[in-house]
């Protein structure tokens, strides 16, 4: 059907090559099979004629930042006045772009727009108020979000993602949770996608509970036809863990000269080790801004190298990355950047798997700042496993199975030991020593970023800015030690990759 419609509308454009429409609909052709590059460049000859309709404009502002181009999506997006929208869909997809840019801010007035243009009855708008939701939720307006996701649930029962984001955001107890409702879902629901959502919306409301046996087990299911869906391929992510290590080794006498600039701090590490809570420790600092995960500097070396490969990341592409201009890397990822960062002193990038990239980063920018969390590996495997991760996202399908997780957490930590003896310039900071010594391990992180003491880094979770990641309650709280330790309480369905990393050496017995 895809292929006669893409047909008919080429013959179409042919006769027609002036029609706005018949370029538009092949433009959401292409999106719908995932040529966003055509599908912008559609849309930019839909628009080049002069019909400026919202739909047009925002449908390629929503491209705009699927492809990473920030501040195109940005000034498109902001082009279009709230009060002129009349249709819900363009303010939900305005909403989405900027969203994704990470101006949730401005996102929540475009979808708080398409809520009052959509019949508040049909099925069909269960989306929007997700989307609502979801923005809702990391500008800390909590009690906005629930109403949204229940009011989801309520137009369309089955809306996987409104159940998970509902079990996410709220604290079950015995009386009152989400439990059962779960468990009818769980058996009306058959694909991968909705099946991991309830999955983990049930381990959830389990583990708030204390019954971590079942939460574990809930996980296991949910998982299942996802993992089974989309393997892990161990052996390729080996490859490239070695690879990496080996061209950093190789590369370690060249001399270079990358962009000078102080401004770029990076945060990275394994997911769930506590990135988040050094982001927001930092970004309550006056001189520092918090960017978000940005996925830039990955963006950059490919956009640079220009190789063919359908991966951002792989081992042509790195390859080729060590034969660039290294200032020319660095000036072109703080360009990239500048759609969130502005003129901002510093600004942090707290893109966990830039770990991947820490040898490239200190030869493109050598005065920024790196800092590696370390957490327990136990808890940070449990925890990756425990977390819902963004759907498709090759770099999470590890977290599909605890095995494969371990496997990939030990890899991790022999590339970081590896970084360290290479480079003198990556603060390592354990998860466990923040919150048992948090005065001076904070002093210590200022210290480090090379920027004065202000009292506001201790009150980090008086700091009201939005948070994009899971642990968007966590970092609202003053420090406390209720995480470590926590996969204990999933024992025995903890002791395979226990002993896998005590085998590997990455734990001691």
């Amino acid at each position: 059907m895809i292929q006669q419609a893409h047909k008919a509308l080429v013959e179409l454009v042919t006769l027609k090559p002036d029609f706005a429409d018949g370029y538009f609909l092949m433009a959401m052709v292409n999106l719908r099979v995932g040529q966003i590059k055509k599908a912008i460049g559609l849309l930019e000859r839909t628009l080049s004629f002069g019909d400026s309709r919202i739909e047009y404009t925002a449908q390629l502002a929503k491209c705009y930042a699927i492809t990473g181009q920030l501040e195109l999506a940005k000034k498109t997006a902001l082009r279009i006045p709230l009060n002129s929208i009349t249709f819900a869909l363009d303010a939900d997809t305005l909403g989405v772009a900027l969203t994704q840019v990470g101006l949730h801010e401005y996102a929540v007035e475009y979808f708080e727009r398409a809520l009052t243009l959509c019949d508040t009855d049909k099925p069909q708008y269960s989306q929007f108020y997700y989307n609502y939701g979801v923005c809702a939720k990391f500008l800390g307006l909590f009690t906005k979000a629930e109403r949204a996701f229940e009011q989801a649930i309520i137009l369309n029962p089955l809306h996987h993602q409104s159940h998970f984001a509902l079990a996410d955001l709220t604290k079950a107890n015995v009386d009152k949770n989400h439990i059962a409702r779960l468990e009818k879902i769980a058996k009306q629901v058959s694909s991968p996608d909705a099946l991991l959502h309830i999955g983990h919306a049930l381990a959830k409301e389990y583990q708030d509970i204390g019954d971590f046996n079942s939460a574990y087990l809930a996980l296991l299911q949910g998982k299942m036809a996802k993992h089974h869906q989309a393997p892990f391929d161990n052996n390729t992510s080996n490859e490239l863990f070695e690879h990496i290590k080996k061209l950093s080794e190789d590369n370690q006498q060249l001399k270079s000269t990358g962009n000078p600039t102080c401004e770029p701090i990076f945060v990275l590490g394994m997911p769930r080790s506590g990135t988040t809570l050094v982001e927001r420790i930092l970004s309550s600092h006056s001189d520092v801004q918090s960017a978000g995960e940005l996925q830039d500097f990955g963006l950059c070396v490919k956009k640079l190298t220009q190789t063919p490969s359908p991966h951002v990341l792989d081992i042509e592409t790195l390859n080729q990355a060590y034969l660039l201009n290294y200032e020319q890397l660095g000036s072109s990822y703080l360009q990239s950047t500048r759609v969130v960062t502005g003129g901002s002193k510093h600004f942090i990038d707290k893109l966990p798997f830039n770990f991947y990239y820490i040898d490239l980063i200190t030869k493109a920018l050598p005065n920024a700042k790196i800092i590696c969390l370390l957490r327990d590996p136990m808890d940070t495997c449990i925890g990756s496993y425990r977390q819902l991760f963004s759907i498709n996202n090759p770099y999470y399908s590890y977290s599909l199975n605890l095995l494969d997780t371990a496997k990939f957490y030990s890899r991790f930590h022999k590339l970081v030991e590896h970084f360290q003896s290479l480079h003198n310039t990556i603060k390592l900071v354990k998860y466990e020593e923040l919150v048992a010594n948090p005065d001076q391990e904070i002093k210590s992180l200022v210290e480090f970023c090379d920027i004065e003491w202000q009292h506001a880094c201790i009150d980090f979770h008086l700091n009201d800015a939005p948070v994009s990641t899971a642990s968007k309650v966590q970092v609202r709280q003053p420090l406390n030690n209720k995480a470590i330790g926590r996969w204990r309480a999933f024992k025995p369905h903890t002791d395979e990759i226990e002993k896998y990393l005590i085998n590997k050496g990455v734990i001691k017995s």
